[in-house]
Protein backbone atom coordinates (compact mmCIF):
# COMPACT_ATOMS: atom_id res chain seq x y z
CA UNK A 1 0.00 0.00 0.00
CA UNK A 2 1.39 3.40 -0.96
CA UNK A 3 1.85 6.18 1.57
CA UNK A 4 0.61 9.77 1.38
CA UNK A 5 3.43 11.96 2.69
CA UNK A 6 3.09 15.67 3.49
CA UNK A 7 5.84 18.21 4.19
CA UNK A 8 4.97 21.48 5.97
CA UNK A 9 7.63 24.21 5.97
CA UNK A 10 7.92 27.98 6.19
CA UNK A 11 9.92 27.99 2.92
CA UNK A 12 11.62 25.72 0.41
CA UNK A 13 14.90 27.20 1.60
CA UNK A 14 17.58 25.17 -0.22
CA UNK A 15 15.50 23.15 -2.66
CA UNK A 16 15.23 19.91 -0.69
CA UNK A 17 11.43 19.77 -0.54
CA UNK A 18 11.03 19.08 -4.25
CA UNK A 19 13.76 16.41 -4.00
CA UNK A 20 11.98 14.67 -1.12
CA UNK A 21 8.82 14.73 -3.24
CA UNK A 22 10.65 13.30 -6.24
CA UNK A 23 12.31 10.57 -4.17
CA UNK A 24 9.07 9.49 -2.49
CA UNK A 25 7.17 9.38 -5.76
CA UNK A 26 9.89 7.37 -7.50
CA UNK A 27 9.21 4.72 -4.84
CA UNK A 28 5.48 4.71 -5.62
CA UNK A 29 4.23 7.00 -2.85
CA UNK A 30 2.31 10.27 -3.07
CA UNK A 31 3.93 13.44 -1.73
CA UNK A 32 3.07 17.12 -1.50
CA UNK A 33 4.75 20.03 0.23
CA UNK A 34 3.20 23.24 1.49
CA UNK A 35 5.07 26.40 2.46
CA UNK A 36 4.08 29.57 4.31
CA UNK A 37 5.66 31.83 1.67
CA UNK A 38 7.47 31.48 -1.69
CA UNK A 39 11.12 30.48 -1.95
CA UNK A 40 13.27 33.60 -1.78
CA UNK A 41 15.98 32.09 -4.00
CA UNK A 42 13.62 30.77 -6.65
CA UNK A 43 13.45 27.08 -5.77
CA UNK A 44 10.43 25.20 -7.07
CA UNK A 45 7.30 25.60 -4.91
CA UNK A 46 4.30 23.30 -4.60
CA UNK A 47 1.42 24.62 -2.46
CA UNK A 48 2.14 28.14 -1.17
CA UNK A 49 -0.03 29.74 1.52
CA UNK A 50 1.31 33.32 1.14
CA UNK A 51 0.61 34.02 4.81
CA UNK A 52 0.88 37.57 6.21
CA UNK A 53 3.43 38.66 8.84
CA UNK A 54 6.15 36.26 7.62
CA UNK A 55 8.52 36.28 4.68
CA UNK A 56 12.03 36.88 3.43
CA UNK A 57 12.05 40.55 2.45
CA UNK A 58 14.86 42.61 3.97
CA UNK A 59 12.28 45.03 5.39
CA UNK A 60 10.46 42.23 7.22
CA UNK A 61 13.71 40.67 8.47
CA UNK A 62 14.90 44.00 9.92
CA UNK A 63 11.61 44.54 11.76
CA UNK A 64 11.62 40.94 13.02
CA UNK A 65 15.19 41.28 14.31
CA UNK A 66 14.34 44.47 16.19
CA UNK A 67 11.26 42.87 17.76
CA UNK A 68 13.21 39.72 18.68
CA UNK A 69 15.82 41.80 20.47
CA UNK A 70 13.05 43.54 22.40
CA UNK A 71 11.31 40.25 23.24
CA UNK A 72 14.40 38.20 24.10
CA UNK A 73 16.70 40.92 25.45
CA UNK A 74 19.53 39.25 23.52
CA UNK A 75 20.83 38.87 19.97
CA UNK A 76 18.37 36.49 18.19
CA UNK A 77 21.34 34.80 16.48
CA UNK A 78 22.80 33.74 19.83
CA UNK A 79 22.77 29.97 20.29
CA UNK A 80 21.07 28.53 23.35
CA UNK A 81 23.60 26.67 25.45
CA UNK A 82 21.35 23.99 26.94
CA UNK A 83 21.48 20.49 25.48
CA UNK A 84 17.73 20.14 24.94
CA UNK A 85 16.50 23.71 24.36
CA UNK A 86 12.75 24.27 24.56
CA UNK A 87 10.79 27.24 23.27
CA UNK A 88 8.37 29.14 25.45
CA UNK A 89 7.04 32.69 25.22
CA UNK A 90 9.42 35.03 27.00
CA UNK A 91 6.63 37.36 28.08
CA UNK A 92 2.92 38.07 27.60
CA UNK A 93 3.63 40.10 24.43
CA UNK A 94 5.13 37.11 22.63
CA UNK A 95 2.44 34.80 23.99
CA UNK A 96 -0.41 36.95 22.68
CA UNK A 97 1.43 37.66 19.43
CA UNK A 98 1.18 33.98 18.54
CA UNK A 99 -2.48 33.83 19.68
CA UNK A 100 -3.18 36.70 17.31
CA UNK A 101 -1.16 35.21 14.45
CA UNK A 102 -2.85 31.79 14.76
CA UNK A 103 -6.23 33.51 14.65
CA UNK A 104 -5.24 35.66 11.65
CA UNK A 105 -3.94 32.66 9.68
CA UNK A 106 -6.59 30.11 10.60
CA UNK A 107 -9.20 30.73 7.86
CA UNK A 108 -6.68 30.52 5.04
CA UNK A 109 -4.96 27.45 6.51
CA UNK A 110 -8.22 25.57 7.03
CA UNK A 111 -9.35 26.38 3.47
CA UNK A 112 -6.13 24.89 2.08
CA UNK A 113 -6.40 21.83 4.34
CA UNK A 114 -9.88 21.18 2.95
CA UNK A 115 -8.95 22.01 -0.65
CA UNK A 116 -6.03 19.58 -0.79
CA UNK A 117 -7.37 17.01 1.71
CA UNK A 118 -4.26 17.46 3.83
CA UNK A 119 -5.85 15.66 6.76
CA UNK A 120 -5.91 12.49 4.64
CA UNK A 121 -2.12 12.15 4.49
CA UNK A 122 -0.51 9.30 6.42
CA UNK A 123 2.83 10.88 7.37
CA UNK A 124 3.45 14.55 8.12
CA UNK A 125 6.95 16.06 8.20
CA UNK A 126 7.03 19.34 10.14
CA UNK A 127 10.12 21.07 8.76
CA UNK A 128 11.92 23.38 11.20
CA UNK A 129 9.84 21.71 13.94
CA UNK A 130 6.90 24.01 13.10
CA UNK A 131 3.17 23.40 12.76
CA UNK A 132 0.97 25.84 10.83
CA UNK A 133 -0.09 27.03 14.27
CA UNK A 134 2.07 27.77 17.30
CA UNK A 135 -0.45 25.86 19.45
CA UNK A 136 0.20 22.82 17.19
CA UNK A 137 -3.49 22.09 16.63
CA UNK A 138 -2.99 20.56 13.18
CA UNK A 139 -0.34 18.12 14.44
CA UNK A 140 -2.59 17.14 17.36
CA UNK A 141 -5.52 16.60 14.99
CA UNK A 142 -3.39 14.36 12.76
CA UNK A 143 -1.94 12.43 15.71
CA UNK A 144 -5.43 11.85 17.12
CA UNK A 145 -6.41 10.40 13.72
CA UNK A 146 -3.54 7.91 13.80
CA UNK A 147 -1.14 9.76 11.49
CA UNK A 148 2.65 9.68 11.95
CA UNK A 149 4.23 12.96 13.05
CA UNK A 150 7.87 13.73 12.16
CA UNK A 151 9.92 16.82 13.03
CA UNK A 152 12.90 17.79 10.88
CA UNK A 153 15.36 20.32 12.33
CA UNK A 154 17.77 22.32 10.19
CA UNK A 155 19.83 24.53 12.51
CA UNK A 156 18.56 27.81 13.96
CA UNK A 157 15.28 26.10 14.86
CA UNK A 158 17.08 24.10 17.56
CA UNK A 159 20.14 26.27 18.13
CA UNK A 160 18.40 29.57 18.82
CA UNK A 161 14.70 28.69 19.35
CA UNK A 162 14.49 25.15 20.72
CA UNK A 163 11.81 22.51 20.26
CA UNK A 164 8.19 23.54 20.61
CA UNK A 165 7.15 21.23 23.49
CA UNK A 166 3.60 20.50 22.25
CA UNK A 167 4.90 19.38 18.85
CA UNK A 168 7.91 17.60 20.32
CA UNK A 169 5.58 15.49 22.48
CA UNK A 170 3.55 14.50 19.42
CA UNK A 171 6.52 13.65 17.21
CA UNK A 172 7.26 9.99 16.56
CA UNK A 173 10.56 10.64 14.72
CA UNK A 174 12.99 13.56 14.77
CA UNK A 175 15.45 14.18 11.93
CA UNK A 176 18.35 16.49 11.19
CA UNK A 177 21.04 17.06 8.55
CA UNK A 178 23.21 19.01 11.01
CA UNK A 179 25.77 17.09 13.07
CA UNK A 180 25.82 19.60 15.93
CA UNK A 181 22.07 19.13 16.47
CA UNK A 182 22.59 15.48 17.44
CA UNK A 183 23.59 16.80 20.88
CA UNK A 184 20.61 19.18 21.04
CA UNK A 185 17.85 16.55 21.18
CA UNK A 186 17.56 13.33 23.15
CA UNK A 187 15.99 11.36 20.27
CA UNK A 188 17.08 12.47 16.80
CA UNK A 189 18.28 10.73 13.62
CA UNK A 190 20.87 12.02 11.15
CA UNK A 191 20.31 12.06 7.38
CA UNK A 192 22.56 13.46 4.67
CA UNK A 193 21.02 16.40 2.79
CA UNK A 194 19.40 15.14 -0.43
CA UNK A 195 20.61 16.49 -3.76
CA UNK A 196 20.52 15.50 -7.42
CA UNK A 197 24.28 14.98 -7.51
CA UNK A 198 24.35 13.70 -11.08
CA UNK A 199 22.79 16.69 -12.84
CA UNK A 200 26.06 18.61 -13.28
CA UNK A 201 28.83 18.01 -15.78
CA UNK A 202 32.14 17.08 -14.19
CA UNK A 203 34.78 19.83 -14.17
CA UNK A 204 37.68 18.85 -16.44
CA UNK A 205 40.19 21.71 -16.25
CA UNK A 206 41.41 24.66 -14.17
CA UNK A 207 40.87 28.28 -15.22
CA UNK A 208 43.71 30.67 -15.85
CA UNK A 209 43.63 32.70 -13.72
CA UNK A 210 42.30 30.44 -10.96
CA UNK A 211 38.82 31.51 -9.86
CA UNK A 212 37.96 31.63 -6.15
CA UNK A 213 34.28 31.70 -5.19
CA UNK A 214 32.35 32.56 -2.03
CA UNK A 215 28.62 33.02 -1.63
CA UNK A 216 26.72 33.86 1.51
CA UNK A 217 23.33 34.73 2.90
CA UNK A 218 24.82 35.80 6.23
CA UNK A 219 28.40 37.05 6.61
CA UNK A 220 28.37 36.39 10.36
CA UNK A 221 27.57 32.69 9.97
CA UNK A 222 30.14 32.10 7.24
CA UNK A 223 33.01 34.20 8.55
CA UNK A 224 32.74 36.05 5.25
CA UNK A 225 34.58 39.21 6.28
CA UNK A 226 37.77 37.23 6.86
CA UNK A 227 37.34 35.25 3.63
CA UNK A 228 36.84 38.45 1.62
CA UNK A 229 39.88 40.16 3.14
CA UNK A 230 42.15 37.15 2.62
CA UNK A 231 41.07 36.70 -1.00
CA UNK A 232 41.75 40.38 -1.69
CA UNK A 233 45.28 39.93 -0.31
CA UNK A 234 45.83 36.85 -2.47
CA UNK A 235 44.77 38.83 -5.53
CA UNK A 236 47.50 41.35 -4.77
CA UNK A 237 50.21 38.66 -4.92
CA UNK A 238 48.84 36.02 -7.31
CA UNK A 239 47.00 35.97 -10.60
CA UNK A 240 43.62 34.88 -9.26
CA UNK A 241 40.03 36.06 -9.56
CA UNK A 242 37.68 36.32 -6.59
CA UNK A 243 33.91 36.17 -7.04
CA UNK A 244 31.61 37.13 -4.16
CA UNK A 245 27.84 36.63 -4.33
CA UNK A 246 25.39 37.63 -1.62
CA UNK A 247 21.63 36.97 -1.45
CA UNK A 248 21.40 36.34 -5.20
CA UNK A 249 18.83 34.11 -6.97
CA UNK A 250 19.89 30.49 -6.80
CA UNK A 251 20.08 29.95 -10.56
CA UNK A 252 22.39 32.92 -10.96
CA UNK A 253 24.64 31.61 -8.17
CA UNK A 254 24.77 28.15 -9.73
CA UNK A 255 25.74 29.51 -13.13
CA UNK A 256 28.62 31.47 -11.64
CA UNK A 257 29.71 28.75 -9.24
CA UNK A 258 30.03 26.22 -12.07
CA UNK A 259 32.70 28.40 -13.72
CA UNK A 260 34.96 28.51 -10.66
CA UNK A 261 37.82 26.33 -9.40
CA UNK A 262 37.64 26.65 -5.62
CA UNK A 263 34.49 27.16 -3.56
CA UNK A 264 35.27 28.64 -0.13
CA UNK A 265 32.32 27.74 2.08
CA UNK A 266 32.93 28.90 5.66
CA UNK A 267 35.55 29.32 8.39
CA UNK A 268 33.45 30.08 11.47
CA UNK A 269 31.27 27.01 12.21
CA UNK A 270 28.80 29.50 13.67
CA UNK A 271 25.73 28.69 11.59
CA UNK A 272 26.36 24.95 11.75
CA UNK A 273 29.46 22.80 11.46
CA UNK A 274 31.38 21.92 8.33
CA UNK A 275 29.23 22.23 5.24
CA UNK A 276 25.74 22.51 3.80
CA UNK A 277 23.98 22.74 0.45
CA UNK A 278 26.44 25.30 -0.90
CA UNK A 279 29.26 22.75 -0.60
CA UNK A 280 27.14 19.84 -1.83
CA UNK A 281 26.47 21.75 -5.04
CA UNK A 282 30.14 22.49 -5.73
CA UNK A 283 31.19 18.93 -4.84
CA UNK A 284 28.64 17.68 -7.38
CA UNK A 285 30.26 19.90 -10.00
CA UNK A 286 33.67 18.39 -9.28
CA UNK A 287 34.87 21.70 -7.81
CA UNK A 288 37.45 21.76 -5.03
CA UNK A 289 35.50 22.75 -1.92
CA UNK A 290 37.21 24.39 1.04
CA UNK A 291 35.65 24.61 4.50
CA UNK A 292 36.48 24.39 8.17
CA UNK A 293 35.96 20.93 9.65
CA UNK A 294 36.12 20.95 13.43
CA UNK A 295 37.14 17.90 15.43
CA UNK A 296 33.54 16.68 15.84
CA UNK A 297 32.90 16.83 12.10
CA UNK A 298 36.14 15.02 11.30
CA UNK A 299 35.24 12.29 13.77
CA UNK A 300 31.74 11.99 12.26
CA UNK A 301 33.01 12.03 8.64
CA UNK A 302 36.57 10.68 8.76
CA UNK A 303 36.72 10.19 4.98
CA UNK A 304 35.32 13.57 4.02
CA UNK A 305 36.47 15.14 0.70
CA UNK A 306 36.95 18.77 1.79
CA UNK A 307 40.07 20.87 1.60
CA UNK A 308 40.34 22.00 5.20
CA UNK A 309 40.81 25.65 6.06
CA UNK A 310 41.21 27.45 9.37
CA UNK A 311 40.49 31.07 10.24
CA UNK A 312 43.94 31.42 11.84
CA UNK A 313 45.80 30.17 8.76
CA UNK A 314 43.35 30.95 5.97
CA UNK A 315 45.82 32.91 3.84
CA UNK A 316 48.42 30.13 3.98
CA UNK A 317 45.79 27.42 3.42
CA UNK A 318 44.49 29.05 0.25
CA UNK A 319 47.97 30.04 -0.92
CA UNK A 320 49.07 26.41 -0.78
CA UNK A 321 46.04 25.42 -2.82
CA UNK A 322 46.25 28.03 -5.58
CA UNK A 323 49.95 27.26 -6.11
CA UNK A 324 49.13 23.55 -6.57
CA UNK A 325 46.66 23.18 -9.47
CA UNK A 326 46.99 19.40 -9.37
CA UNK A 327 45.70 19.49 -5.77
CA UNK A 328 42.67 21.51 -6.89
CA UNK A 329 41.77 18.81 -9.45
CA UNK A 330 42.43 16.00 -6.97
CA UNK A 331 40.03 17.44 -4.39
CA UNK A 332 37.43 18.08 -7.07
CA UNK A 333 37.52 14.46 -8.26
CA UNK A 334 37.42 13.10 -4.72
CA UNK A 335 34.50 15.34 -3.82
CA UNK A 336 32.43 14.30 -6.82
CA UNK A 337 32.72 10.60 -5.95
CA UNK A 338 31.98 11.17 -2.26
CA UNK A 339 28.90 13.33 -2.77
CA UNK A 340 27.37 10.91 -5.29
CA UNK A 341 27.76 8.09 -2.78
CA UNK A 342 26.35 9.94 0.24
CA UNK A 343 24.06 12.78 -0.88
CA UNK A 344 22.16 11.60 -3.95
CA UNK A 345 18.49 12.03 -3.11
CA UNK A 346 17.57 8.40 -3.90
CA UNK A 347 20.13 7.17 -1.35
CA UNK A 348 18.91 9.64 1.27
CA UNK A 349 15.25 8.71 0.76
CA UNK A 350 16.16 5.03 1.17
CA UNK A 351 17.88 5.93 4.45
CA UNK A 352 14.71 7.73 5.55
CA UNK A 353 12.65 4.64 4.74
CA UNK A 354 14.88 2.56 6.99
CA UNK A 355 13.96 4.97 9.78
CA UNK A 356 10.28 4.63 8.77
CA UNK A 357 10.55 0.84 9.01
CA UNK A 358 12.24 0.89 12.40
CA UNK A 359 9.33 3.01 13.66
CA UNK A 360 6.59 0.83 12.08
CA UNK A 361 5.57 3.42 9.49
CA UNK A 362 6.30 1.03 6.59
Amino acid sequence: MSLRILYIAPENTVGTLNLWKQGHEELGNHCRYITFYPSMLGYEDDIVLNLPLVGTSQHYIKIRTILQRLFYNRDPLTEKIEQYPKWKPVNFLEKYWFYFRDYLWSNKIEEVIDKYNLDQFDVVHFEWGLDFYRDCRFAKRMKDNGKSIICHYHGPDLRTRGVIPKLDNLSKINLTNEVDLLAKHSNINYLFLPYDTKKHKKKKSINSPIRLFHCTMNRYYKGSELIINVCKKLKEKYKVEFILMEREPHQKVMEMKSTCDINIDQVSNTGGWGYGMNSIESLSMGICTATNMNSQMKAFLPNHPFYEINKNTLYEDLELLITSPEKIMKYGEKGRKWVEKNHHYSFVVQSLYQIYKSNQIL
